[in-house]
């Protein structure tokens, strides 16, 4: 078993249980570290709801980068 820790200092992974080898050590924290990184770079995107009720409303896109991609056929 192997447990994570986020403290500052703590190591990030304990082993607790069992006698892993080196490489396996070193693919789990690359999967925990690629997961970590992953939550922190979650694109900011408007929300869909928003864009349906512009779309309900017959409001047509917000001016800027980008306007001829929301524009309507």
């Amino acid at each position: 078993m192997v447990s994570t820790s986020s403290a500052a200092g703590a190591p990030l992974l304990t082993v607790t249980k069992g006698n892993p080898t080196p490489e396996e050590l070193a693919a789990l924290t690359a999967v925990v570290l690629s997961l970590q990184v992953a939550a922190e770079e979650a694109p900011a995107t408007p929300a869909t709801r928003a864009w349906v009720r512009r779309a309900q409303l017959n409001l047509g896109p917000k001016p800027g980068p980008g306007a001829w991609r929301r524009g309507r056929i």
